[in-house]
């Protein structure tokens, strides 16, 4: 078993460098040992992905996306294996879902609002008693994303489906389209 991975991983990732770009290409074959280790122990544990190539190929892309925003390797596997996962979990779409992190934090697993809001998605405390626990920790890049998937998937119920009324919901911006649309002209950067 250790073989075959060993044999399809290089593999995968050769067939992957063929359809992109050049940069792409480049930027793929100086995956550092550490990276190439934490992304087989992410698509091991990995749920929400079809196959384990899937997982590999969109988790080496979009890691590439936010390389700019999150230097640490490891934590923008981290960020990106908890959104995929709480994405398919509430069925939302990972695009929407990377937009609205993007939006609300630059991927800055510490940030604080003025109002209070933490986090990556910027979650406010009084979550934690509507449906979590005091001692949950907002800054950690799981629970962030679990209570902001859930929220979003709230509030995408309560609009019977329609995204930008829940994303308005999700900014207290309700009846408003100005913050839904940021979400949307980043999400496209994750499509």
């Amino acid at each position: 078993m250790r073989f075959q991975q060993r044999v399809l991983i290089p593999a995968i990732l050769c067939l992957f460098c063929q359809i992109s770009s050049a940069q792409q290409a480049a930027d793929l074959t100086a995956i550092s040992p550490a990276l190439r280790s934490a992304l087989k122990s992410t698509i091991a544990q990995a749920t929400s992905f079809s196959d384990r190539f899937d997982a590999e190929v969109w988790l080496i892309d979009m890691s590439g996306r936010i390389e700019h925003l999150v230097s640490d390797k490891l934590e923008r596997i981290q960020i990106l294996k908890a959104a995929h996962s709480q994405a398919a979990l509430h069925q939302l779409p990972i695009d929407t879902v990377l937009g609205l992190i993007e939006t609300e934090s630059h991927f800055n697993r510490y940030a604080l609002s003025p109002a209070g809001a933490q986090g990556l998605m910027q979650i406010m405390p009084f979550w934690k008693l509507e449906f979590g626990e005091p001692v949950d920790n907002l800054i950690d890049i799981d629970t962030n994303i679990r209570y902001g998937c859930t929220i979003l998937k709230h509030y995408l119920d309560l609009e019977k489906g329609n995204m930008t009324k829940a994303l308005a919901r999700y900014n207290g911006s309700r009846g408003k389209v100005t913050y839904p649309n940021k979400v949307y002209q980043r999400q496209k950067k994750y499509q």
